[in-house]
């Protein structure tokens, strides 16, 4: 059955990852078209989780190099062609209501930056994706684009030589290059927006003209109406995590059905399928496998958790850098930013680093979402050398879930933008 498109929003999702903002922006109603990952296993997390609603997808509608796309001179005649076979009706270039973007980061965030090895930021290939995502908005028209990145964007320089702020002001400056569009930007917070880790994000949004009804001058995307005022009501961790508690859970073992009930209103949310049936006690349970720790290792958890976090002086070395997280945030608000790593953080509970399905609760997606490869890697193969020219990267379960935009900062951003298209 052909899908008929004419009441739907549709967008296209590129360096999608594991698909966190496409996930947001579905939930808040609009319609995958079109998906690029480079990464393999980031793309089949992605696709998994879209089969069932989205079969298109992976039958014809995805790519993984966005280079081969720029470098070919037919590839977006056909893309229009294409789609079009697919849903029966005429889709062409200004027809997308919005094409949305993440190009990988690292050589602008803060972990990125101290795995660079002195490589100047001009000499890594991936920060200049920027530019061919550029080119992509142009030959698609869409009528609202929306890019994002890290933090550290704001202040990068180029080289070390380099002025403060050089390379977003050549991100920027790229975008409003876009003929026919008002362009606006804002440093967003996940917490902000119920997301329970604080994940400040540099969000990036144009405007087809046509469609803006007014536009303060001022560069802040939230005042200038284009992105959504923050919506506060971030959750506990106890609220997060604690119906993923089994108190039988095994040193490297795993959990492969829920042990609770849902405790709260957010876990009855997060533990909801998209038909709506909510995940019971008993039910099945993905990703609860736990890390294998040492017996000193171990000890030392349980002495952080007795202790609030802080450890013994006689258990104390240089490499030891968990935190530990808290069961309430209090006054100050999520202090957290979801990482690659497996030991980032100490569970508030059991002396054990957190599983994949609770870095992913941290992130907001829901339960049922699934995700490909490895569980974790290290070293090289997941940091890469740039100075020995090694840019490849693995990108296994729990840096795909740290490199995400949380669904539910995308699903906040999508509603926004649904009003801005009427």
């Amino acid at each position: 059955m052909t899908e008929n498109l004419n009441d739907k929003l549709t967008f296209i999702d590129l360096f999608a990852g594991c698909g966190g903002l496409s996930l947001g922006l579905e939930q808040a109603g609009f319609f995958p078209l079109f998906v690029n990952e480079l990464n393999s296993d980031a793309m089949e997390t992605y696709l998994r989780n879209r089969d069932a609603e989205f079969p298109h997808l992976r039958q014809r509608f995805h790519s993984n190099d966005i280079k081969s796309i720029v470098s070919d001179e037919g590839f977006f005649q056909r893309l229009f062609g294409d789609l079009s076979a697919q849903f029966g009706q005429s889709i062409q270039a200004g027809d997308i209501d919005l094409v949305s973007g993440g190009p990988p980061c690292q050589g602008f965030s803060g972990i990125g930056i101290r795995r660079s090895y002195s490589v100047d930021k001009n000499q890594l290939p991936s920060n200049h994706l920027f530019q061919d995502m550029a080119y992509f908005i142009h030959h698609v028209r869409p009528k609202v684009f929306l890019f994002e990145n890290v933090e550290g964007l704001l202040t990068s320089r180029w080289t070390k030589e380099g002025t403060k702020g050089e390379a977003f002001k050549d991100v920027l400056n790229t975008f409003r290059s876009l003929e026919g569009y008002t362009v606006r930007y804002k440093l967003v917070r996940a917490r902000d927006y119920a997301v329970p880790q604080n994940r400040p994000r540099v969000l990036l949004i144009g405007v087809r003209n046509d469609l803006v009804k007014s536009a303060m001058a001022d560069d802040d995307a939230v005042l200038a109406g284009f992105l959504p005022a923050p919506v506060g009501m971030y959750p506990d961790l106890i609220d997060v995590l604690s119906d993923l508690i089994d108190p039988a859970f095994e040193n490297g073992g795993h959990t492969t059905k829920y042990v609770n009930s849902a405790k709260s209103n957010w876990q009855k949310e997060i533990r909801t399928l998209p038909s709506g049936q909510l995940l019971q006690k008993g039910s099945r349970l993905t990703e609860q496998e736990y890390s294998k720790h040492s017996p000193t290792v171990r000890a030392r958890f349980q002495a952080m958790i007795e202790n609030g976090g802080i450890i013994p002086p006689e258990m104390r070395t240089k490499k030891f850098a968990q935190r530990l997280l808290p069961q309430k945030w209090g006054n100050k608000g999520p202090s957290i930013t979801a990482c690659s790593l497996a030991d980032d953080f100490v569970h508030f509970a059991q002396a054990r680093s957190l599983t994949v399905r609770e870095w992913a609760r941290l992130q907001t997606f829901p339960d049922w979402y699934e995700f490909a490869g490895k569980r974790t890697t290290g070293g090289i193969r997941r940091a890469g050398n740039p100075r020995e020219n090694i840019f490849e990267r693995e990108v296994p379960k729990y840096t795909q879930i740290g490199n995400a935009v949380p669904p539910r900062l995308g699903l906040e951003v999508g509603k926004h933008i649904l009003r801005i298209l009427g």
